[in-house]
């Protein structure tokens, strides 16, 4: 944690917490404009269940953020890092998430250089850009915005905040994880697991993850 007296001073883990927050609505963000733009019809696209946080560009942006601020690098070494550091971020949650739910979210099998569909070298190279993009322009304002925030007010929102996206991933991620053993006709064990099969049916999950297909 920050101990200095501003609050989230430096590259901390409260400062890279609230980046995280951040990249995940402007993810959000991003990926409704750009499927709206592609398709013409407007989706909820998000990686947990409750607010409109995709946390797969959340994570890309606290891990570019905390390897390439922590010393100097010129804009091509920047470009090049935050190519592989958010292909790397996508293929292994694109893995994982396979590998424990039996879904997948996006496939790029039909993009050129793609490996296993999960990333391609066009998807690295946006990210690429995306690197140069958070590093130069937004994260100096953030920063400094994060900064100034009050330590009475940010210690508490800093807590609020974390426990609330912890419940948020595990309730979501265990919901899909329930949604793949439902289909394999795997009875619920658990007052817990009776829950998530009446309140996180298939229709519900299918409202908040569009995108999520199975790949068996």
């Amino acid at each position: 944690m920050c101990r200095n007296k501003k609050f989230a001073e430096g590259l901390c883990f409260q400062k890279l917490f609230f980046i995280f927050m951040f990249g995940s609505v402007f993810g959000t963000i991003y990926e409704d404009i750009l499927i709206y733009l592609q398709q013409g019809i407007w989706m909820v696209h998000r990686g947990v269940i409750y607010g409109p946080f995709n946390v797969i560009y959340g994570f890309g942006a606290a891990l570019m953020c905390w390897v390439l601020l922590r010393k100097k690098y010129n804009n091509w070494q920047i470009f090049g890092l935050s190519a592989l550091l958010g292909g790397a971020v996508e293929y292994l949650l694109s893995l994982g998430q396979e590998i424990f739910t039996g879904t997948t979210s996006w496939d790029y099998s039909n993009q050129f250089l793609n490996f296993a569909g999960r990333t391609s070298v066009p998807i690295m190279l946006v990210w690429g850009v995306m690197g140069i993009v958070l590093v130069k322009v937004f994260y100096p304002v953030l920063s400094g915005l994060i900064e100034r925030i009050p330590r009475n007010v940010g210690e508490p929102l800093f807590w609020v905040l974390l426990v609330f996206m912890i419940i948020n991933c595990l309730v979501s991620w265990t919901a899909i994880i329930r949604q793949n053993l439902r289909h394999h006709d795997v009875p619920p064990l658990t007052p817990i697991g009776q829950f998530y099969d009446e309140y996180y049916n298939d229709t519900f999950l299918e409202k908040y993850f569009p995108n999520m297909v199975r790949s068996e």
